[in-house]
């Protein structure tokens, strides 16, 4: 698959989900109106080049712009991790109040084959169980039964039988992901210096040890992320109504 070509090809509308482009060379190529979404491109010392000018950091910052409070998502003190979670929690509210405003159960639209909100705010509740419940607090079994695992989840071998609602309510979903949001807000509330550097055993990749502060950091990059596509999807909900 490395070698892989395409020579004179009209790939025109072609849609690429979960899919390793990592490395792929375009030359000559028309990209008008192109749409990527690397979530993984902020990550470490990555580069996306175009006509030689690496533009990850200009995504970064003009991320950042658009979402204060998302710079401090790489706190590494106590106080700066409660102040970035304040601000989180923040921009989150700011967008249930949206949510609100729109037509009844369209947090339930998926937007483009996309998550709805309400299973966006479900996966975090299931992100939040992950990091923090069973990486940090090594709970057997963490989840809540109205998380929303990520595809990989089940192809990677995992249980799913263990988010056992699998269509709860939207009542049920804010109650559970308040529940969480609270969780983060006191074990961060109580948090020392001493404890950022206490090992972790990697949820995913046990062979790969994590940090408390890591795990923290993690939970801080799925929430942003997250809001990013919720808020998007709300706009498109907010222009076109509920057919999205």
């Amino acid at each position: 698959m490395d070698d892989l070509q395409f020579v004179d090809t009209n790939l025109r509308g072609a849609r690429f989900v979960r899919s390793d482009l990592s490395g792929a060379v375009m030359r000559g190529v028309e990209v008008s109106g192109a749409d990527i979404d690397a979530p993984w491109l902020l990550s470490g010392p990555n580069q996306l080049l175009i006509n030689d000018v690496d533009v990850a950091p200009y995504v970064d910052a003009e991320l950042d712009r658009r979402f204060p409070g998302r710079s401090e998502r790489r706190a590494a003190d106590p106080a700066g991790l409660q102040a970035a979670w304040a601000k989180l929690e923040a921009a989150w509210a700011a967008a249930l109040d949206r949510a609100a405003q729109l037509p009844a159960g369209s947090v339930e639209i998926s937007v483009d084959g996309e998550w709805s909100f309400a299973e966006t705010l479900r996966h975090l509740i299931m992100a939040t169980d992950t990091w923090l419940r069973r990486a940090i607090f090594e709970i057997g079994q963490p989840y809540h039964p109205a998380g929303q695992p990520n595809v990989e989840f089940a192809t990677d071998g995992h249980d799913t039988t263990v988010f056992a609602t699998p269509n709860p309510s939207y009542a049920e979903v804010l109650e559970a992901r308040a529940d969480r949001q609270t969780m983060v807000r006191s074990y961060l509330a109580a948090l020392t210096p001493a404890d950022l550097a206490t090992s972790r055993r990697n949820p995913w990749s046990p062979e790969y040890p994590e940090t408390t502060l890591s795990c923290l950091h993690t939970i801080l990059e799925e929430e942003w992320e997250h809001l990013r596509y919720a808020l998007r999807d709300l706009q498109t909900l907010e222009l076109n109504g509920p057919q999205g």
